[in-house]
């Protein structure tokens, strides 16, 4: 975030986006698709974050696809988010967590999105193999699809102690989950390894829901950025005193202005140093 800015290009492969880049709904083009992103953000931006779901729609040759775009990720120096919001208990979790996290797997990139409504203890696979490989985890916190309060702003009834005993009774979902986080990366400098998912299009869902993103210490993904409505206002209003934790994510903002490389590389350009001011206007 420092070197390139604060920005992570989401690709995101759907249906539509592969007719208007003029390539099959195939596997092949698939990769085409995560391929040219690569070529023209890889090294220039933060991170990057292929959506699973687009790829694993295709079976076993979609998840090629998938490794390819990884593997060419990181050998363009970019870090990779894999977005593939896993959550399970024992060992499914475990699982999960060695097929996305583990040194030598084709489906592991730097960081993987998870999601804790089974518990933030259930988690504990995923967090206790990210922290020894050197790899990082952003759990879902506060996401900005409308049914997302339903549980999100929910509030807690009694704090059973999973996970060290971090929440308390009548704090809201959203809270006891960032406060897990925050435990997890209090020993850290300058952030930790353990970030959240963040909507830039929540509003002041942060502040009702008592969740103090600023006290996470780690790195906080907001999808919504740019084609979403996720402006200098809206991250103001979001994040506040966390902004320098702020990975702000953008798919079609950046994928519309494909498929030729150039183009997207001026739109992930510009998406950057919106974003970067954006956050910078967030401190007023």
């Amino acid at each position: 975030m420092d070197d390139h800015g604060p920005l992570c290009v989401g690709i995101d492969p759907h249906a539509g986006l592969l007719e208007a880049w003029g390539l099959p709904d195939d596997a092949e083009g698939l990769r085409t698709f995560g391929l040219r992103v690569v070529e023209a953000v890889g090294g220039r931006v933060a991170a990057v974050k292929p959506q699973a779901a687009f790829f694993e729609r295709h079976g076993s040759r979609g998840l090629a696809a998938l490794e390819d775009v990884i593997a060419a990720a990181r050998a363009a120096g970019t870090l990779v988010v894999v977005d593939a919001k896993r959550g399970d208990i024992g060992s499914t979790m475990a699982a999960y967590a060695e097929a996305f996290l583990r040194d030598g797997s084709p489906l592991a990139g730097d960081a993987l999105t998870v999601s804790p409504y089974l518990g933030f203890g259930a988690l504990t696979p995923a967090v206790d193999l990210a922290l020894s490989s050197g790899r990082g985890l952003f759990v879902l916190c506060l996401t900005s699809n409308k049914e997302g309060h339903e549980v999100q702003h929910a509030r807690t009834v009694a704090d059973r102690g999973t996970g060290g005993g971090t929440g308390e009774a009548g704090a809201s979902v959203a809270a006891t989950m960032a406060a897990h986080a925050a435990s997890l990366n209090a020993d850290a400098d300058p952030l930790g390894s353990i970030g959240l998912v963040v909507g830039a299009t929540i509003g002041d869902a942060a502040a009702t829901t008592g969740t103090d993103l600023a006290a996470v210490n780690g790195p906080l993904l907001a999808p919504g950025v740019g084609a979403q409505g996720g402006g200098a206002a809206e991250l103001a209003a979001v994040f506040g005193a966390a902004r320098r934790q702020v990975l702000a994510s953008s798919s079609r903002g950046v994928l519309r202005a494909g498929p030729d490389v150039g183009a997207l590389r001026a739109a992930a350009r510009l998406a950057a140093a919106e974003a970067s001011a954006a956050l910078r206007r967030s401190a007023a």
